[in-house]
Protein backbone atom coordinates (compact mmCIF):
# COMPACT_ATOMS: atom_id res chain seq x y z
CA UNK A 1 0.00 0.00 0.00
CA UNK A 2 2.81 2.32 0.96
CA UNK A 3 4.62 1.49 -2.27
CA UNK A 4 1.50 2.28 -4.34
CA UNK A 5 1.12 5.63 -2.55
CA UNK A 6 4.76 6.47 -3.27
CA UNK A 7 4.34 5.55 -6.95
CA UNK A 8 1.20 7.67 -7.18
CA UNK A 9 3.05 10.59 -5.58
CA UNK A 10 5.93 10.16 -8.03
CA UNK A 11 3.48 10.20 -10.96
CA UNK A 12 1.85 13.39 -9.73
CA UNK A 13 5.21 15.09 -9.20
CA UNK A 14 6.54 13.90 -12.55
CA UNK A 15 4.13 14.84 -15.37
CA UNK A 16 6.33 13.22 -18.04
CA UNK A 17 6.08 9.87 -16.27
CA UNK A 18 2.29 10.17 -16.18
CA UNK A 19 2.12 11.05 -19.89
CA UNK A 20 4.43 8.15 -20.74
CA UNK A 21 2.16 5.67 -18.93
CA UNK A 22 -0.92 7.00 -20.73
CA UNK A 23 0.82 6.82 -24.13
CA UNK A 24 2.23 3.32 -23.54
CA UNK A 25 -0.58 1.64 -21.64
CA UNK A 26 -3.67 3.81 -22.00
CA UNK A 27 -3.99 4.21 -18.23
CA UNK A 28 -2.17 5.79 -15.31
CA UNK A 29 -2.16 2.93 -12.80
CA UNK A 30 -1.15 -0.55 -13.88
CA UNK A 31 -2.22 -3.41 -11.57
CA UNK A 32 0.79 -5.32 -10.30
CA UNK A 33 0.53 -9.09 -10.68
CA UNK A 34 1.81 -11.19 -7.80
CA UNK A 35 4.81 -13.44 -8.31
CA UNK A 36 3.61 -16.26 -10.53
CA UNK A 37 4.99 -19.62 -11.58
CA UNK A 38 3.46 -19.09 -15.05
CA UNK A 39 5.07 -16.97 -17.75
CA UNK A 40 2.90 -15.32 -20.40
CA UNK A 41 4.49 -14.88 -23.83
CA UNK A 42 2.60 -12.90 -26.46
CA UNK A 43 3.13 -13.14 -30.23
CA UNK A 44 1.26 -10.18 -31.67
CA UNK A 45 1.13 -8.66 -35.15
CA UNK A 46 3.58 -9.86 -37.78
CA UNK A 47 6.47 -12.21 -36.99
CA UNK A 48 9.55 -10.25 -38.03
CA UNK A 49 12.50 -12.27 -39.24
CA UNK A 50 15.69 -11.29 -41.06
CA UNK A 51 14.15 -8.26 -42.78
CA UNK A 52 13.11 -5.27 -40.67
CA UNK A 53 9.51 -4.22 -41.29
CA UNK A 54 8.30 -0.60 -41.52
CA UNK A 55 7.88 1.17 -38.14
CA UNK A 56 4.09 1.44 -38.53
CA UNK A 57 3.77 -2.37 -38.57
CA UNK A 58 2.88 -4.12 -35.32
CA UNK A 59 5.57 -6.80 -35.07
CA UNK A 60 6.99 -9.53 -32.86
CA UNK A 61 10.73 -9.75 -33.41
CA UNK A 62 11.97 -13.32 -33.22
CA UNK A 63 15.34 -12.20 -31.84
CA UNK A 64 13.42 -10.83 -28.83
CA UNK A 65 11.46 -14.04 -28.25
CA UNK A 66 14.39 -16.48 -28.49
CA UNK A 67 16.25 -15.13 -25.39
CA UNK A 68 12.96 -15.19 -23.46
CA UNK A 69 12.46 -18.86 -24.28
CA UNK A 70 15.99 -19.68 -23.13
CA UNK A 71 15.43 -17.71 -19.92
CA UNK A 72 12.14 -19.55 -19.32
CA UNK A 73 13.87 -22.92 -19.70
CA UNK A 74 16.62 -21.93 -17.25
CA UNK A 75 14.44 -20.24 -14.63
CA UNK A 76 13.40 -22.78 -11.93
CA UNK A 77 10.65 -20.45 -10.67
CA UNK A 78 8.77 -20.70 -13.98
CA UNK A 79 6.78 -23.94 -14.11
CA UNK A 80 4.57 -23.31 -17.14
CA UNK A 81 4.13 -21.05 -20.18
CA UNK A 82 1.06 -19.54 -21.86
CA UNK A 83 1.51 -18.44 -25.48
CA UNK A 84 -0.98 -15.74 -26.57
CA UNK A 85 -1.35 -15.55 -30.35
CA UNK A 86 -2.89 -12.83 -32.47
CA UNK A 87 -0.71 -12.81 -35.56
CA UNK A 88 -1.13 -12.43 -39.30
CA UNK A 89 1.94 -14.62 -39.85
CA UNK A 90 5.23 -13.34 -41.22
CA UNK A 91 8.72 -14.69 -41.82
CA UNK A 92 8.41 -18.45 -42.39
CA UNK A 93 11.83 -19.50 -41.09
CA UNK A 94 11.64 -17.21 -38.06
CA UNK A 95 8.15 -18.46 -37.17
CA UNK A 96 9.19 -22.08 -37.63
CA UNK A 97 12.26 -21.49 -35.43
CA UNK A 98 10.03 -20.12 -32.66
CA UNK A 99 7.66 -23.08 -33.03
CA UNK A 100 10.56 -25.54 -32.75
CA UNK A 101 11.90 -23.80 -29.65
CA UNK A 102 8.49 -23.75 -27.93
CA UNK A 103 7.93 -27.43 -28.70
CA UNK A 104 11.34 -28.32 -27.22
CA UNK A 105 10.74 -26.62 -23.85
CA UNK A 106 10.80 -29.07 -20.96
CA UNK A 107 8.09 -27.14 -19.11
CA UNK A 108 4.33 -27.47 -19.78
CA UNK A 109 3.05 -25.08 -22.46
CA UNK A 110 -0.43 -23.99 -23.56
CA UNK A 111 -1.38 -21.70 -26.45
CA UNK A 112 -4.46 -19.52 -27.00
CA UNK A 113 -5.35 -18.25 -30.48
CA UNK A 114 -7.01 -14.86 -30.01
CA UNK A 115 -8.28 -12.99 -33.06
CA UNK A 116 -6.02 -14.78 -35.52
CA UNK A 117 -3.28 -17.36 -35.79
CA UNK A 118 -2.68 -17.07 -39.52
CA UNK A 119 -0.06 -18.49 -41.87
CA UNK A 120 3.15 -19.24 -39.91
CA UNK A 121 1.11 -18.62 -36.76
CA UNK A 122 -0.41 -22.09 -37.29
CA UNK A 123 2.81 -24.01 -36.44
CA UNK A 124 3.38 -21.73 -33.42
CA UNK A 125 -0.17 -22.41 -32.19
CA UNK A 126 0.24 -26.21 -32.39
CA UNK A 127 3.79 -26.24 -30.96
CA UNK A 128 2.55 -26.29 -27.36
CA UNK A 129 1.51 -29.29 -25.26
CA UNK A 130 -2.13 -28.20 -25.49
CA UNK A 131 -3.85 -25.56 -27.61
CA UNK A 132 -6.99 -23.45 -27.35
CA UNK A 133 -8.82 -21.18 -29.78
CA UNK A 134 -11.56 -18.68 -28.92
CA UNK A 135 -14.82 -19.14 -30.86
CA UNK A 136 -14.35 -16.05 -33.06
CA UNK A 137 -10.66 -16.55 -33.88
CA UNK A 138 -9.53 -17.60 -37.36
CA UNK A 139 -6.53 -19.46 -38.77
CA UNK A 140 -5.51 -19.02 -42.40
CA UNK A 141 -3.85 -22.01 -44.04
CA UNK A 142 -2.21 -21.36 -47.40
CA UNK A 143 0.87 -22.40 -49.41
CA UNK A 144 4.22 -20.75 -48.74
CA UNK A 145 4.89 -17.89 -51.15
CA UNK A 146 7.34 -15.02 -51.60
CA UNK A 147 5.34 -11.84 -52.11
CA UNK A 148 6.41 -9.70 -55.04
CA UNK A 149 8.91 -12.15 -56.49
CA UNK A 150 8.50 -14.02 -59.77
CA UNK A 151 9.61 -17.65 -59.79
CA UNK A 152 12.07 -17.63 -62.66
CA UNK A 153 14.03 -20.84 -62.15
CA UNK A 154 13.13 -24.37 -61.03
CA UNK A 155 15.46 -24.09 -58.01
CA UNK A 156 13.33 -21.30 -56.53
CA UNK A 157 10.22 -23.43 -56.78
CA UNK A 158 12.03 -26.41 -55.20
CA UNK A 159 13.18 -24.21 -52.31
CA UNK A 160 9.61 -23.03 -51.65
CA UNK A 161 8.29 -26.57 -51.96
CA UNK A 162 10.79 -27.91 -49.39
CA UNK A 163 10.06 -25.04 -47.01
CA UNK A 164 6.35 -25.72 -47.36
CA UNK A 165 6.95 -29.41 -46.62
CA UNK A 166 8.82 -28.47 -43.41
CA UNK A 167 5.92 -26.34 -42.21
CA UNK A 168 3.34 -28.95 -43.16
CA UNK A 169 5.17 -31.81 -41.43
CA UNK A 170 5.62 -29.75 -38.26
CA UNK A 171 1.87 -29.04 -38.04
CA UNK A 172 0.96 -32.67 -38.74
CA UNK A 173 3.46 -33.99 -36.16
CA UNK A 174 2.33 -31.56 -33.44
CA UNK A 175 -1.44 -31.79 -33.91
CA UNK A 176 -4.11 -34.36 -34.73
CA UNK A 177 -4.88 -33.15 -38.24
CA UNK A 178 -4.37 -35.65 -41.06
CA UNK A 179 -1.96 -34.84 -43.87
CA UNK A 180 -4.63 -35.21 -46.53
CA UNK A 181 -6.97 -32.82 -44.72
CA UNK A 182 -4.24 -30.25 -44.16
CA UNK A 183 -3.32 -30.32 -47.85
CA UNK A 184 -6.98 -29.95 -48.83
CA UNK A 185 -7.25 -26.82 -46.66
CA UNK A 186 -3.94 -25.45 -47.91
CA UNK A 187 -4.71 -25.80 -51.62
CA UNK A 188 -8.46 -25.15 -51.58
CA UNK A 189 -9.64 -22.75 -54.29
CA UNK A 190 -12.30 -20.12 -53.77
CA UNK A 191 -12.09 -19.86 -49.97
CA UNK A 192 -9.80 -16.85 -50.12
CA UNK A 193 -10.45 -13.97 -52.49
CA UNK A 194 -8.29 -14.41 -55.60
CA UNK A 195 -6.01 -16.76 -53.73
CA UNK A 196 -5.51 -20.35 -52.62
CA UNK A 197 -6.08 -21.48 -49.04
CA UNK A 198 -8.70 -21.68 -46.31
CA UNK A 199 -9.87 -19.58 -43.37
CA UNK A 200 -10.62 -21.89 -40.45
CA UNK A 201 -12.82 -20.44 -37.69
CA UNK A 202 -12.87 -21.47 -34.01
CA UNK A 203 -14.62 -24.79 -33.61
CA UNK A 204 -13.66 -25.88 -37.14
CA UNK A 205 -9.98 -25.82 -36.16
CA UNK A 206 -10.83 -28.24 -33.34
CA UNK A 207 -12.97 -30.42 -35.61
CA UNK A 208 -10.11 -30.72 -38.13
CA UNK A 209 -7.70 -31.71 -35.35
CA UNK A 210 -5.39 -28.68 -35.54
CA UNK A 211 -6.37 -27.24 -32.14
CA UNK A 212 -7.24 -29.28 -29.05
CA UNK A 213 -10.15 -27.27 -27.64
CA UNK A 214 -12.31 -24.16 -27.95
CA UNK A 215 -11.69 -21.94 -24.95
CA UNK A 216 -10.14 -18.78 -23.58
CA UNK A 217 -7.98 -17.62 -20.70
CA UNK A 218 -9.71 -19.43 -17.83
CA UNK A 219 -9.72 -22.77 -19.65
CA UNK A 220 -6.09 -22.35 -20.69
CA UNK A 221 -4.95 -21.51 -17.15
CA UNK A 222 -6.85 -24.46 -15.71
CA UNK A 223 -5.27 -26.81 -18.28
CA UNK A 224 -1.78 -25.44 -17.70
CA UNK A 225 -2.09 -25.87 -13.92
CA UNK A 226 -3.26 -29.44 -14.56
CA UNK A 227 -0.18 -30.09 -16.74
CA UNK A 228 2.10 -28.53 -14.11
CA UNK A 229 0.65 -30.78 -11.39
CA UNK A 230 1.08 -33.84 -13.64
CA UNK A 231 4.72 -32.91 -14.27
CA UNK A 232 5.38 -32.47 -10.55
CA UNK A 233 3.77 -35.84 -9.76
CA UNK A 234 5.84 -37.57 -12.44
CA UNK A 235 9.06 -36.00 -11.12
CA UNK A 236 8.27 -37.00 -7.52
CA UNK A 237 7.66 -40.60 -8.59
CA UNK A 238 11.03 -40.67 -10.38
CA UNK A 239 12.80 -39.34 -7.27
CA UNK A 240 11.16 -42.01 -5.08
Amino acid sequence: MKKEQEEKKDDQSNPSSLVQKIQSLGQTNVPQAPDSNIHVLSIIGQVEGHVQLPPQNKTTKYEHIIPQLIAIEQNPKIEGVVILLNTVGGDVEAGLALAEMISSLSKPTVSIVLGGGHSIGVPIAVSTDYSFIVPTATMTIHPVRLTGLVIGVPQTFEYLDKMQERVMQFVINHSNIKEEKFKDLMFAKGNLTRDIGTNVVGADAVEYGMINEVGGVSEAMAKLNELIDSTKNAESQVIQ
